[in-house]
């Protein structure tokens, strides 16, 4: 998916793809379509610069009404596997003390990822292909400063494997009140959907902070599972992505990918 993003002024052909991906090409274009549930070509379509306006045209959220309409519920495509719980704010005032966390890393469909993850579920999820491996691991080990961190990867594999596969994945995450109110919000918006800023802001009832939203939006540690990739300007723009725009992007495109071949289904 990453090679589609770096070429969409030069698209690869499935040919190139399908030899990257060691498969042939009719092997590898079913196995996509299968995953993001629309063809390599289809996928790269939905990467256009523009593809965030018609987001915001077509699917854009307000929050209150989607959440009065039950569309956080069982209806939710693709993030009703997901649960979430903040730690104490106990454990946050002493950074995580007494914590054990353990990080690896994997290789996902958006790239190199760090993972971190306790006793009761993923703590964090960073995509490094643009940020690099060591500011990702150092801002992760900030957050928790006084907890116990090792490399394993074999704890956070699970919850790293349940994040594209569908399954059921616990989060558990450290953050000021203000960030968990946003994060909480985020969590709001559906699958192949965006909300704005502002709407956020209004939504947690701080209709005037939005510059403060952004600014927790681009704290959240989970990426994908909170999904702050979800989040652009009223304007359309993208706006900024603490893993990078192309990750924001594609992420943004496969969700619609996926959301477009269930309505059709």
């Amino acid at each position: 998916m990453r090679r589609i993003e770096e070429r969409q002024e030069d698209p690869a052909s499935l040919d190139e793809l399908a030899e990257l991906a060691g498969l042939s090409p009719s092997h590898f274009q079913r196995v996509f379509s299968q995953w993001v549930g629309v063809s390599p070509k289809r996928y790269e379509q939905y990467l256009r610069l523009d593809h965030a306006r018609t987001l915001l045209a077509n699917r854009h959220t307000v929050l209150d009404a989607t959440y009065a309409a039950g569309l956080s519920g069982p209806g939710r495509l693709h993030d009703l596997f997901v649960r979430w719980e903040a730690m104490a704010p106990g454990e946050y005032a002493t950074g995580g003390e007494g914590l054990s966390l353990n990080y690896g890393w994997f290789d996902t469909p958006f790239g190199d990822a760090l993972a971190v993850a306790s006793g009761r579920g993923l703590c964090g999820l960073a995509f490094t292909s643009e940020i690099g491996r060591e500011p990702a691991l150092t801002e992760m080990t900030k957050r928790w400063p006084n907890a116990t961190l090792r490399e394993d990867a074999s704890a956070p594999r699970p919850h790293v494997e349940a994040a594209f596969t569908s399954g059921k994945a616990e989060l558990h995450v450290i953050g000021a009140p203000f960030q968990i109110k946003v994060w909480e919000a985020l969590l709001r918006i559906p699958s192949g959907h965006v909300s704005t800023y502002g709407d956020i802001a209004g939504a947690i009832g701080s209709p005037k902070a939005v510059r403060a939203v952004g600014t927790a939006v681009g704290r959240n540690p989970i990426g994908v599972l909170i999904p702050c990739h979800r989040a652009i300007r009223k304007s359309g723009e993208l706006g900024g992505y603490h893993w990078g725009t192309p990750v924001k992007r594609a992420v943004l495109a496969w969700e619609s990918a996926r959301l477009e071949a269930a309505e059709v289904a």
